[in-house]
């Protein structure tokens, strides 16, 4: 159950991210003891941590119309802010519909086509989705075999806010096992990653090529919390240090390893669409998993990041 409301969880397959990350990433032959690994100057460690991230969805509105030269027309209110929307929501409406995707037009971004959820909280496309499959359902079902459509189209709408009030109470999440294997210098206190891999339960996956997109995204965005991203006021003026990108450090190319993402089958019963989010779940642990894979190498816990070189060289006991 969930830890603060008591509900319970609706699929929780976090236990199978990590027998099939550790599978992957070799985890069986790992000596546990820390600082016992060395590569010349390097010490190399690896770390886990757990992904947690809730599955949410809003009400949205949709419309598909069957148009008179056979093929579909899907208008809703959402917002393609490079994650692929339109892709995803071209393969919700041909699935529901039974036609191939070249039958399938999408238009979104439009206030005149109804309310609909933002592109956010991991809920963008799990939202538009239920309310696109729900219109599209009802269409293909209200549509005679062989019957001839009116040269205005013959148009479903739907509207999700009913359903999901309906729901049952349950903790709904994407869930992830983050693995990371780092080499620290000893003599400069430099973090190199050297490789990571996550593995996800983050339900019904619409489209693998966007979705691992997404989720190596993450990932790269948790390499740079851990060892470099940093925000620091000037106490005299409040001001932020760095408060562009010429001058805020991000990671480079050369500080990403080969990263891998990948997912487990993870249905939901009780879910009528199976999809959860992914926009967020990719970052999630993966900065936990480099800071432990630098205790695991160095033998020393850092609670502050980014894991800087100098509080590497610095660091006698706990940092």
């Amino acid at each position: 159950a969930g830890p603060v409301s008591g509900l319970p969880f609706s699929s929780r397959n976090l236990i199978a991210c990590f027998e099939e990350g550790a599978r992957r990433f070799g985890w069986s032959g790992r000596d546990p003891r820390p600082g016992t690994r060395r590569e010349g100057r390097w010490l190399i460690g690896t770390g886990t941590a757990a992904a947690s991230f809730p599955a949410g969805a809003m009400p949205s509105a949709a419309a598909v119309t069957a148009e008179a030269d056979g093929t579909f027309t899907v208008r809703i209110n959402a917002a393609d802010i490079g994650t692929g929307a339109r892709t995803a929501l071209t393969l919700v409406a041909a699935d529901a519909l039974g036609v191939t995707t070249d039958r399938v037009r999408v238009r979104i971004g439009d206030s005149d086509l109804g309310p609909a959820m933002i592109a956010g909280g991991s809920m963008g496309t799990r939202s538009w989705a239920w309310a696109v499959t729900a219109a599209a359902e009802e269409l293909r079902q209200s549509l005679a075999p062989g019957a001839d459509i009116p040269p205005e189209g013959v148009t479903v709408q739907s509207n999700t806010a009913e359903a999901i009030g309906a729901l049952a109470q349950k903790e709904r999440h994407s869930f992830g096992a983050q693995f990371a294997e780092v080499a620290v210098d000893t003599a400069t206190g430099e973090v190199r990653v050297r490789r990571m891999l996550g593995v996800f339960a983050a339900g019904r996956i619409v489209n693998p090529l966007t979705a691992r997109n997404q989720l190596v995204g993450g990932m790269i965005w948790g390499i740079s919390m851990a060892l470099h991203e940093e925000a620091v006021r000037d106490r005299a003026s409040g001001g932020l240090y760095g408060a562009d990108l010429a001058g805020y450090h991000v990671a480079a190319h050369a500080d990403i390893p080969h990263i891998e993402a990948d997912w487990v089958d993870d249905p939901d019963p009780d879910d009528p669409v199976g999809i959860k989010g992914i926009g967020e779940i990719g970052i999630v642990g993966a900065a936990a998993a480099v800071a432990n894979a630098v205790w695991h190498a160095t033998g020393v816990r850092h609670r502050n990041l980014p894991i800087r070189p100098d509080r590497v060289l610095m660091a006698g006991g706990d940092a």
